[in-house]
């Protein structure tokens, strides 16, 4: 008799860079698209940090503020520091 061993593990990756933005933005109608029309300011840092990151078990979902897509294989957003704002990207 065979007996077949299976295991599925889940682990992900957190990421954090802080950036400079304009003061003259206004946060809840301009701060996600002026991020998403800016990559260049944030996408390789991004990918420079993430290549350091630890592999951490699990898969993520609500262990940071704001991170709860479950379903999603990545998640980006962004919150202003010192202000109680921010969203997905």
């Amino acid at each position: 008799m065979k007996v077949k061993i299976m295991q599925r593990s889940v682990y992900h990756k957190y990421t954090e860079i802080e950036i400079e933005v304009p003061n003259l933005l206004d946060y809840e109608s301009e701060i996600h698209d002026y991020l998403m029309n800016n990559e260049d300011l944030w996408a390789d840092q991004m990918d420079a940090k993430e290549e350091e990151s630890e592999f951490i078990g699990g898969n993520g979902v609500d262990d940071y503020d704001g991170m709860n897509e479950p379903e999603s294989d990545s998640e980006w957003r962004f919150d202003i520091v010192g202000k109680q704002y921010g969203g997905h990207l």
